[in-house]
């Protein structure tokens, strides 16, 4: 989409908002017995609230801005509206990195006058943010479950079971609850990539058919394609929708599994790879995995940098603390992930003990901060107690799991940052979020981390089979104050120029741009852009 179409967007606001409140009104099928709106979904607050902000990005549920009604506002060369459905899968109670991302990426897709929609599967997300998915969850966690433990539910009517997906119902039934184990639902993931064939099609069949009736979108985004069970549904009946699916960490559930269901796993995924028009990966590395693992060819998928918002955190000033910093000043540590062993904080912990060990080494202090489930206290609960046998308990802080200004300000304490993963991270958001704030990393030379360190230039990375390889490269950069200040630096301008989140968004409306124009070669181009214009064809 063209800057000139979201320009264009905001000129007709005006015009719009007068007729929105006239329009909004439920028809006679949507109003109860005493004239209240019965409407449910994107619809349920059009009669009371008509002012009231909505979860529904853009203008007013059931508003088309591309209708004749607004023909006189707005010029008949206005490109029409991409519209978009996002599904993003929720975390139950935790703070999620691509939950997180995912609402961050439909907030700047709406802000470059996309009409999107963030929709949750399983449970509502949680972010460091105001989240702006839709309350209503599609394959609500605990009726899938249900489903698949107790076939005979589906024989009970839908209505009758739709209470186990109220959102409030969700959040008190996963509050303590911890990350996924695959291995003990193995079964369930194989029921749902099957889809309509599966334990769960009267799901699959109740979201296509929303998909269908009432968004209709140009575009349908999945947040991996492990949710994507209903693929082959979604593409026979709207074949002009153009599917994509970000492919963040797929093969990390797929290896948990047991052997038998890894493969079949495998063989569903690539099945369904067949549905899709386009992947999105965040690093060569994790496309070429992807590829070889699904049997992806190498002109469905494409790199798109890793991204964040880093509006809130361009905000404050930089940190430069550490600048002023003397030799004998305390060196801050720091971690920022979700507490689990496959993020590796027992390798920082390690690392940790040697330095204050060291004879040379002054005065160092580890700091922690990531959401912890309860399955993993007794993890923490064993790092804490070597910390404190080795003498280094005061030296320890552990901060919990911060909100979005905690975090700020949790990154900007901090000298370096350091997750030192078991596994190949697809992703790694937090190394991001450290350089935004002026804070270079140490991170392992594997997964996507090496091609984010050489991207950003602000940080360094150490050959994981090396046994000190963790501890001497941030001895390196504790020693070293000019080379670790200008590594921060340099991060945090190449984080706001090449890994934003309206970049992302960008490239995003692009490539849906791109997929509609291959399809329709007769597609007008924008005039600002020399893209072609994202209409409806």
């Amino acid at each position: 989409m063209g800057r000139g179409t979201t320009v264009g967007w905001f000129a007709c606001k005006a015009e719009m908002s007068k007729t929105w409140k006239y329009r909004n009104a439920p028809t006679s099928s949507q109003r109860g017995p005493f004239g209240r709106s019965t409407a449910v979904g994107p619809d349920r607050h059009r009669s009371e609230a008509r002012f009231a902000p909505s979860r529904h990005l853009g203008p007013p549920p059931g508003i088309d801005v591309r209708s004749s009604l607004f023909v006189p506002a707005c010029p008949q060369t206005f490109p029409q509206r991409m519209k978009l459905v996002y599904l993003t899968a929720g975390a139950a109670g935790m703070y999620c990195g691509s939950c997180m991302h995912d609402n961050a990426l439909a907030r700047a897709l709406a802000g470059r006058g996309v009409d999107c929609v963030l929709q949750p599967l399983y449970t509502p997300i949680r972010t460091d943010e105001i989240s702006v998915a839709r309350s209503q969850v599609f394959f609500g966690g605990i009726e899938i479950y249900l489903l698949q433990q107790m076939p005979w539910l589906r024989f009970i009517p839908a209505a009758l079971r739709s209470w186990l997906n109220h959102p409030a119902i969700l959040r008190w039934a996963t509050r303590r609850a911890g990350s996924t184990d695959p291995a003990v639902l193995g079964d369930l993931a194989l029921s749902m990539l099957r889809g309509e064939h599966g334990r769960q099609a009267d799901e699959v069949r109740r979201l296509v058919d929303w998909l269908e009736s009432d968004m209709r979108p140009d575009a349908v985004v999945l947040t991996n394609l492990l949710i994507g069970g209903m693929l082959p549904t979604l593409r026979r009946r709207l074949p002009e929708t153009k599917i994509i699916v970000l492919l963040q960490g797929d093969d990390i559930f797929l290896d948990h599994l047991p052997e038998q269901q890894r493969a079949e796993a495998i063989r569903l995924c690539s099945d369904l790879a067949e549905s899709v028009d386009h992947f999105v990966v965040n690093s060569r590395f994790y496309g070429e995995k992807m590829s070889a693992l699904l049997g992806i060819p190498d002109d469905r998928w494409l790199v798109h940098p890793l991204s964040i918002d880093v509006a809130e955190m361009q905000a404050a000033p930089n940190n430069d603390a550490s600048a002023e910093s003397d030799s004998a000043s305390i060196f801050r540590l720091g971690y920022l992930a979700r507490i689990a062993p496959e993020k590796g904080l027992h390798h920082l912990v390690d690392a940790f003990i040697e330095l204050c060990q060291r004879d040379e080494t002054p005065g160092i202090e580890l700091h922690v901060a990531g959401w912890l489930g309860d399955q993993n206290r007794p993890y923490i609960d064993q790092l804490v107690r070597r910390i404190e046998q080795a003498g280094l308990g005061d030296q320890f802080f552990h901060h919990g799991s911060p909100d979005l200004n905690g975090k700020i300000r949790f990154l900007r304490s901090l000298d370096l940052l350091s997750v030192p993963t078991d596994y190949e991270d697809p992703k790694g958001l937090f190394v991001l979020e450290a350089l935004a704030n002026g804070v270079p990393v140490v991170q392992p030379d594997h997964g996507a981390f090496g091609e984010l360190v050489q991207s950003t230039g602000g940080g360094l990375t150490y050959p994981c089979d090396h046994p000190d390889g963790l501890t001497d490269t941030i001895d390196r950069l504790r020693s070293d104050d000019e080379l670790r200040i200008a590594l921060g630096r340099k991060g945090q301008s190449i984080v706001s120029e090449r890994h934003t989140i309206d970049g992302a968004a960008q490239n995003l409306i692009d490539l849906i741009t791109s997929l509609q124009k291959h399809q329709h070669p007769d597609l007008p181009l924008s005039p600002e852009s020399g893209n072609p214009a994202t209409e409806n064809v």
